[in-house]
């Protein structure tokens, strides 16, 4: 998960009285206001592990096999720098149930090395809390989105990739349909039998 530098001043983490974690309609669990949250201010800070570029590749490696064994597997790495990265898979981290949507109302900002999560907007007392993962688009078969918002694409990317995931997408509707309408004209084709063919060559004279 990409974050970008934070345009805001560098400022506190409003509390735990803002949030609470509890079961969420987009996965699993989620986080939701606890009260109304201005825009444009701090909400709660990512915290883990800061981990090599090296070690970050290798647990993510780990987490695609064990999905494949499972079914799933989460991912709480976010991306620091071009050096290292921060895995915020531990318990005492709650921003790391703060689920994607295609239209957020929170966005991740890097302050001097720390991983902030901002309102975008004002929050209502218990809407659900969501930014967009940043995913490359390379991996976008992968993550499936269940944000259910009027702008889903369907996948989790990068806002910045979704003119080639649409482009990629309406390529893959075509061409099923046009697999599609080959297999029936196939079927078709092998349903009329010889004496059917010459009625029909008759029957048109």
């Amino acid at each position: 998960m990409p974050s970008s530098p934070s345009p805001y001043p560098s400022g506190s983490v409003l509390g735990p009285a803002l949030f609470e974690v509890r079961e969420s309609s987009i996965h699993n669990r989620g986080v939701f206001a606890a009260a109304e949250i201005p825009a444009d201010v701090p909400i709660l800070e990512y915290i883990g592990e800061r981990i090599t570029k090296k070690e970050s590749q290798r647990r993510g490696l780990e987490l695609i096999e064990k999905a494949k064994q499972t079914g799933e597997a989460a991912v709480y790495i976010f991306t620091l720098n071009s050096r290292y990265d921060l895995d915020g898979a531990k318990e005492n981290n709650p921003a790391r149930y703060i689920n994607h949507s295609c239209d957020p109302n929170c966005q991740a900002f890097i302050e001097k090395g720390r991983v902030m999560i901002y309102s975008k907007r004002a929050i209502k007392a218990g809407e659900e809390l969501s930014y967009n993962y940043g995913f490359e688009l390379d991996t976008w078969e992968d993550h499936p989105c269940r944000c259910g918002t009027d702008r889903c694409m369907g996948y989790i990317v990068d806002e910045e990739h979704w003119p080639a995931l649409k482009r990629k997408l309406k390529r893959i509707i075509s061409d099923a349909r046009a697999k599609e309408a080959k297999q029936a004209a196939k079927a078709e084709n092998k349903a009329v039998t010889p004496a059917n063919r010459k009625k029909k060559v008759r029957a048109a004279r």
